[in-house]
């Protein structure tokens, strides 16, 4: 019996260790747990400091500025404002944000991914190239591309955590909503994330992971840091 029993086990715990993980946000214990800088606070949920929901206002569930452009991206030829838990504390546990892009015509989101989150787009003006990477199942060297141009009104998902981009193939700027289903969906720019590291990554890794010369290393790192 107490064979049977260990091989029970071991066959359940073998399927779990073997089923996919997944990081979505926790889900909330209670209706609201706005964000609060306030140490002395009792309640820390998801990062953040609970303010006691007596004290909580309408304006912790708010915020504006969405209908103007954000922060340009040097080099890049976008613009990028987002809405997360630090600008509107309401969304602490709520498990959403949201963000603006403006794209100039040949402007680019470089490939990228959000550890966290699915990413859902919705263009509001201009057209847009997207995509994302799906990793091959039968040779994992590869991966399959699923991309779409999209116009005013068009919504795009990019599933949680794999690789994508949005391009402006337009003539005129391009500017689209993007939502989130995490308060913190996390930003990964690979070239920035490879070629820019603190401490820099190795050469003999890069040269041999991407089959480049240590002079193309170099100028990368140069052009990513």
């Amino acid at each position: 019996m107490n064979m049977w029993w260990f091989i029970t086990t071991l066959a359940i715990t073998a399927f779990i260790c073997n089923s996919p993980a997944y990081a979505y946000d926790n889900n909330p214990l209670q209706d609201i747990c706005v964000a609060v800088n306030d140490s002395q606070a009792a309640v820390f949920v998801n990062g953040k400091i609970c303010k006691d929901p007596k004290f909580a206002t309408a304006n912790d569930f708010f915020a504006s500025g969405l209908n103007v452009s954000g922060t340009a991206v040097p080099g890049s030829g976008a613009a990028a404002k987002f809405l997360t838990v630090d600008n509107i504390p309401g969304l602490n546990t709520l498990g959403i944000s949201i963000g603006r892009i403006d794209l100039e015509p040949q402007g680019l989101a470089p490939l990228h991914t959000h550890p966290r989150a699915t990413e859902l787009i919705t263009v509001l003006e201009g057209t847009l190239y997207v995509g994302f990477l799906v990793p091959d199942r039968a040779n994992f060297f590869k991966s399959r591309l699923f991309s779409k141009i999209l116009y005013p009104g068009d919504v795009f998902v990019f599933p949680i955590g794999l690789i994508h981009f949005q391009f402006n193939v337009g003539n005129k700027k391009a500017t689209y909503l993007t939502a989130f289903n995490s308060q913190n969906p996390g930003f990964i720019f690979i070239p920035n994330s490879i070629f820019g590291s603190n401490p820099p990554i190795p050469d003999d890794v890069l040269t041999q992971g991407f089959q480049l010369s240590k002079t193309q290393i170099t100028e990368l790192r140069r052009k990513f840091s």
